[in-house]
Order: C-alpha cells, then structure tokens, then sequence
C-alpha cells in the first residue's frame, strides 16, 4: 500500500464543488470513479479543502492510498484517459506514509478575476466576474489593508442552509492584493485556511468600495460586526479560482 498526492485541475462549472454527493456530479466523485475504473479498486480520495460549486482550480491538491504496481507516471496517465475533460491531474507521485493533503497545508492561495470594461466577453465569461463600471484600485487597497493579519471573520461567512452555530471564524488573512492589466482586475488572496465563500464574500464587499457605493473604512466596521448582512453580495462562482495549496518543502 503506498500513499499518492495529485495535484488537479479543474473547470468548476459542472460541478457541484469538489465534496462527493451522491447525488450530484464532483471533483472527488470523478477522481474515485477513476480509480475505480483504473485499479478496480474502492479508493478514498482527500483534499486539502473543498471548493464550492462553479469555483475553479489550477492546483488543488488531495491524497488517497492505493495498493498498485503502477508508478506514478503511468497511474497518472491512467488516470487522466478515463476522467472527463473538465478535470485532469497536473502531477501525481509518492508522498511519505504520514502526508495528509488537508492537515499539511500551510496554506492556500486563490485568485479571483473581474473582467472591467463596458463590453463583456464571451471567451472570458466562464473565468471572470464582468463590471461595467471602472473599478478605484485605490479604495479598495485601502480597505483590503484594514483585513490583512488575523481577525474574526464571521461577518463574511455563508453557507447552505446557514452556517455552522459552533464554527471558529478566526482567520488570518496573508495577502489581500489587487492588480490591474489592461481590461482585467485581479485579486490574489492567501492564508491558512478560510472559511466558506469568505473570498467571494470579501470581494462582493470591496467591488462596492471600488464603485464608490461604500467608504474604504466601512469595511473594518463590518468585519467588527460579525454580521453578514453588513457585508456586500457574494461574488459569482465563476471568477474565483484555487490556484495552489502551500505545504513545507519536507511534505511534498
């Protein structure tokens, strides 16, 4: 029995997020159905975290156990013949007895896309949030300074159904970052964990900073509020992607 770690990439939009549902089409589905297809085996498949429906990822990472006479390589080539289009493993290889893709991760990192132009797109409609109206970069670095460092962050939580009444909502916000190139503003957001929909709920709330329906210093009241009806709409799905998931170099 050896222990693996894929890194995958996904389109999110026909999925209903990376958790298996029985009833419903997933990024873990997939991956165990191809195992399944592959080693004729039942193989549990954990991620380093879950990712709601419509969000992408370049670099979601899980581990299972597998007893194979396959290297890695060619189990990987396996793999990605029998899995759909809209999925596909970037890297596969051994991994120590012991890794666990959730409980190791130091971090992660996500990118959300907003295509900023009065025309939309329709090759970038699928990866992009589209806004007419010119974002101010400006305000909304301020107001993303005031979320940087650990704070409690329940005022931008959500979750079907509502969310867990025991959940710890302290996080630490590492990067909170906006660029602009050419048509296209990004965000690069990163930390230790966060809680669900937290990123497209942080960037609901500064896209009204940036259309000046909101002062920059509304947001740390807000955040002090604990309250979510305080904060701005959830961002669209399809603008949020997991780019990577951060482990120590002895983990990989």
């Amino acid at each position: 029995m050896r222990r693996f770690r894929l890194i995958a990439e996904y389109d999110g939009r026909r999925f209903c997020g990376w958790q298996f549902q029985p009833d419903a089409r997933s990024v873990q589905g997939e991956i165990e159905a191809a195992l399944r297809s592959v080693c004729g085996a039942e193989v549990r498949v954990v991620g380093a975290g879950r990712t709601d429906a419509g969000v992408h990822a370049t670099g979601q990472s899980a581990h299972f156990d597998l007893d194979t006479r396959l290297g890695p390589l060619e189990l990987r080539k396996a793999l990605n013949a029998v899995l759909p289009q809209d999925l596909a493993l970037l890297d596969l290889r051994c991994a120590p007895s012991d890794f666990h893709a959730r409980h190791d991760a130091l971090g992660k990192e996500y990118v959300y896309r907003i295509l900023n132009r009065p025309v939309a797109s329709p090759e970038r409609r699928r990866t992009t949030w589209h806004l007419r109206s010119r974002l101010d970069l400006d305000a909304m670095r301020e107001a993303s300074e005031l979320l940087l460092g650990e704070h409690d962050f329940a005022a931008f939580r959500g979750a079907h159904g509502g969310a867990p009444p025991d959940e710890i909502t302290r996080r630490s916000l590492d990067r909170f970052e906006w660029t602009r190139e050419a048509d296209e503003v990004q965000l690069l957001a990163s930390g230790r964990s966060f809680l669900r929909y937290m990123v497209r709920n942080l960037v609901g709330t500064l896209v009204e900073v940036g259309l000046g329906r909101r002062p920059a210093a509304d947001v740390k009241q807000v955040l002090e509020s604990r309250d979510r009806s305080r904060g701005g709409a959830t961002a669209p799905a399809q603008g949020l992607c997991l780019r990577r998931v951060l482990y120590a170099e002895e983990s990989l």
